[in-house]
């Protein structure tokens, strides 16, 4: 499923930020919120493709 792929894409793309912010860096922890705001909406587009895979059953 390519939402899936796309959702863990970018939660590998966050992980240097979350090191980063765990050892103080403010920066990072703010390029973080914003990156888990966009992990969000990934997550809302898989249940909804995962909601129309099991309707059409």
């Amino acid at each position: 499923m390519q939402e899936y792929d796309q959702l863990k894409q970018l939660v590998s793309e966050i992980e240097d930020d979350v090191n980063k912010a765990e050892g103080g860096n403010k920066a990072a922890g703010t390029r973080v919120r914003k990156q888990m705001q966009t992990i969000k909406q990934a997550a809302q587009e898989v249940r909804n493709r995962v909601l129309e895979l099991r309707s059409t059953d």
